[in-house]
């Protein structure tokens, strides 16, 4: 069997669920972290050859060629220049590298994972967190393949203010669970990162949502890293000023972030479902 036979295979959508989904789906997660995290060069190599035979992993623009872990290429950082951040003020700018999966305005308070699945906005935000700034709004969900470039960046020049952690499950999040997992987003383990943009004052959230083998999350703004055994506190307060396109943290693998604006914001030409998109372009336009 080739190499695109075995993806083939593999891809098939009954087989992929049973695969990512009807397994200890945390136990095999810590695993993964750990695994990971081994220092060992030639298991690093011989690890991300297995990985290339079921991605299609690109590392030409990585900053290093050489790790010393998984770990270490899954959280890479790129080459400078690599990534463009349009500078137009009133561009709201894509904060990852991903497939834009549903996405529109917000029907109230509910929006949909896939089609004929819709989920509330204030589950996924959590009992703490008012959404109703977002409803009517605008959302977009960007999709990080496992091949991805993992680190996400601030979508305009903004002040993060808070950061809710939400523990939960760790369903595989790929197109074949959304279309079978009613409120998927709503269960899996997520943040809720509030912010508000220096231009109008707009408040906007980022809803990081953790997957099968990527339970972890590291923020800048706070010196703590997310995860599911993480026991410290779950609402962190925080006043961190940041530039359009500067980094605010990273996926230890591929995952989804939600991105909710309030009504008035349009979604940039060509931000459709299954378009592909780079960290930097534009995802959204802030009203005049």
């Amino acid at each position: 069997m080739n190499v695109q036979a075995l993806r083939r295979f593999v891809q098939q959508e009954d087989l992929n669920f049973l695969l990512t989904n009807r397994v200890p789906r945390i136990a095999l997660t810590r695993l993964m972290g750990r695994f990971s995290r081994i220092e060992s060069p030639w298991l690093a190599r011989l690890s991300i050859a297995v990985w290339r035979l079921f991605t299609d992993l690109d590392l030409s623009d990585a900053k290093q060629q050489r790790f010393a872990s998984l770990h270490e290429c899954f959280t890479r950082e790129l080459v400078p220049g690599a990534r463009t951040i349009d500078p137009d003020p009133s561009v709201f700018a894509s904060p990852c590298d991903a497939i834009v999966g549903e996405c529109g305005e917000v029907a109230g308070t509910t929006l949909f994972q896939a089609k004929g699945f819709p989920y509330q906005m204030g589950e996924l935000f959590g009992p703490t967190q008012d959404s109703s700034p977002f409803r009517d709004g605008t959302y977009v969900t960007l999709r990080l393949t496992s091949a991805m470039y993992h680190r996400f960046h601030a979508p305009h020049d903004a002040r993060l203010e808070h950061v809710t952690y939400l523990s939960g499950d760790t369903w595989n999040v790929n197109p074949i669970a959304l279309q079978r997992v009613e409120r998927l987003f709503c269960r899996n383990e997520r943040a809720v990162l509030r912010m508000t943009l220096a231009r109008g004052g707009h408040p906007v959230a980022l809803v990081p949502v953790a997957a099968i083998l990527v339970a972890s999350l590291r923020l800048h703004a706070l010196d703590v890293r997310l995860h599911l055994t993480y026991r410290g506190p779950n609402e962190m307060p925080c006043d961190a000023t940041v530039a359009k396109g500067q980094e605010l943290g990273w996926f230890e693998h591929g995952s989804t972030i939600i991105v909710f604006a309030p009504r008035g914001f349009a979604l940039a030409p060509g931000i459709v479902r299954g378009a592909r998109i780079r960290m930097g372009q534009e995802l959204m336009r802030l009203p005049d």
